[in-house]
């Protein structure tokens, strides 16, 4: 049985099966879970409508789409209302995805595919993997006459810490890292007390938050400043994922201060025996000390000591990740077509070009009063969206 959630109660009730389902599925990752998904939901989510597909056999859930719809957004050139994943924008949500239960993929894809094919709405899929099962729903979909557009938009950068200790793990770094960190660390408790602390309690979560907020804006100032947190929403959004994530023991939010003073606080997830560093900040008086590498290897130890298997850097390829990270994962877009002149349209436009493609789409109004005596189907989905 298929079944739409439109609203932020039914999303709020599905808590435990969500979570559930995941841990059965292929695509389980930190970033689906319900509690980073539902906190962006209720800050981030804008002007969009959510719209979660769910699939039960039996009354047990088998299979969540975890969309929204998005209006027409003529800034973007979208002339039309389309479907997207959840956390797909404002924040780093990698690894996005569908969640279907191990063994029920076929099933649960085919019923997917034909349910969001009645709907003739194109899907847009970001930050997934070419592995993903979405890429599984566009080889549905693609046999109801849809087309689609893939490109890579991004490597994440990531190490396999199985088996290592934290002296064999350096031992693999650049010799030039490698030294650098150990001087730098053996340097700096010459001058100052050391302490590297992690967030325990929730009053301590909320602390260590508001002073890494502090301290990536410092770090950020003189650079033009940083998006990370720079609207009350965005902070919002984290204090509840930190304290979500605290109640689940995933939360990995660290502070280094040398004589009691934040010099760098580093912001991450534990979640299935992955790492993931999310968000950094020092102090720029600091800046000689290293304290941001500091705070980076004191992380990446502590999760070797805890047992875990493998740190991912997350989406950007920035130098220093790869100081720390030898191996990339890509992430990619992909974009489903539906069989519509409009859509159709679309897809050749962004094909050619931001020339060509506002040429075409100057044509699309006329287009779609053209389509709208085919169907009843076209003229409901052709109708202009109100924002």
């Amino acid at each position: 049985m298929i079944e739409t959630i439109e609203d932020a109660a039914g999303f709020e009730k599905l808590r435990d099966e969500w979570d559930a389902l995941l841990e059965t599925s292929a695509s389980n990752s930190f970033f689906l879970t319900w509690e980073w998904l539902y906190p962006w939901w209720k800050h981030l989510s804008g002007d969009r409508t959510l719209r979660i597909v769910t699939l039960r056999s039996g009354g047990e859930l088998i299979a969540i789409a975890p969309l929204a719809s998005r209006p027409r957004r003529l800034a973007r050139l979208v002339p039309f209302q389309s479907l997207e994943f959840i956390g797909a924008d404002k924040v780093c949500s990698d690894y996005l995805d569908l969640i279907i239960k191990r063994g029920r993929e076929p099933e649960a894809l085919d019923a997917l595919a034909e349910h969001l094919g009645r709907e003739m709405l194109m899907i847009e899929m970001v930050n997934v993997r070419r592995e993903s099962l979405a890429a599984g729903l566009t080889a549905e979909l693609e046999r109801y006459g849809w087309s689609t557009s893939e490109e890579t938009i991004g490597v994440c950068p990531f190490t396999i810490l199985t088996g290592h200790s934290w002296h064999s793990y350096l031992a693999s770094l650049g010799s030039e890292h490698r030294y650098n960190f150990r001087r730098r660390l053996r340097n700096i408790g010459k001058i100052a007390r050391v302490r590297f602390e992690e967030a325990r309690s929730p009053a301590q979560a909320q602390h260590m938050l508001e002073e890494l907020v502090a301290l990536h804006n410092m770090r950020w100032r003189d650079r033009g400043g940083s998006d990370a947190f720079d609207t009350p929403d965005l902070i919002a959004f984290h204090e509840e994922v930190t304290q979500l994530a605290l109640d689940r023991g995933w939360l990995r939010l660290y502070l280094l201060t040398l004589d009691d003073r934040p010099a760098a606080a580093l912001y991450g997830f534990h979640y299935h025996a992955t790492f993931y560093f999310m968000q950094a900040g020092f102090d720029p008086a600091y800046r000689k000390q290293s304290v941001g590498l500091l705070a980076m290897g004191l992380a990446i130890q502590h999760a070797i000591d805890e047992g875990m298997d493998e740190c991912d850097m997350l989406r950007g390829d920035e130098a220093y990740k790869f100081h720390w990270a030898r191996e990339r994962r890509e992430l990619g877009r992909l974009e489903l077509y539906p069989p519509r002149r409009s859509a159709l349209l679309y897809k050749r436009a962004q094909a050619m070009g931001r020339a060509g493609k506002t040429a075409v789409l100057r044509t699309l109004p006329m287009v779609d009063r053209t389509a709208t005596s085919r169907s009843d189907n076209d003229v409901r989905d052709l109708r202009p969206l109100q924002h």
